[in-house]
């Protein structure tokens, strides 16, 4: 993943005066997981629910 700055500086202004690197972390960490759901969605890389549950049901065989 790639951010610009002003993307970073952003994500920064949204977090309180005070803040734990590992809330820092987790948010980029977050921001990267979402962006690369956006992603699948965009390419149509999806599973529909039908196909999840038999999946599911083959696990607890």
């Amino acid at each position: 993943m790639i951010l610009q700055k002003k993307e970073i500086y952003n994500l920064i202004d949204d977090l309180p005066d005070l803040v734990e690197i590992d809330e820092v972390i987790y948010r980029l960490y977050l921001r990267q997981k979402l962006e690369s759901a956006e992603s699948d969605i965009n390419e149509d890389n999806l599973i529909s629910h039908e196909d999840m549950v038999k999946e599911t049901v083959n696990w607890f065989k």
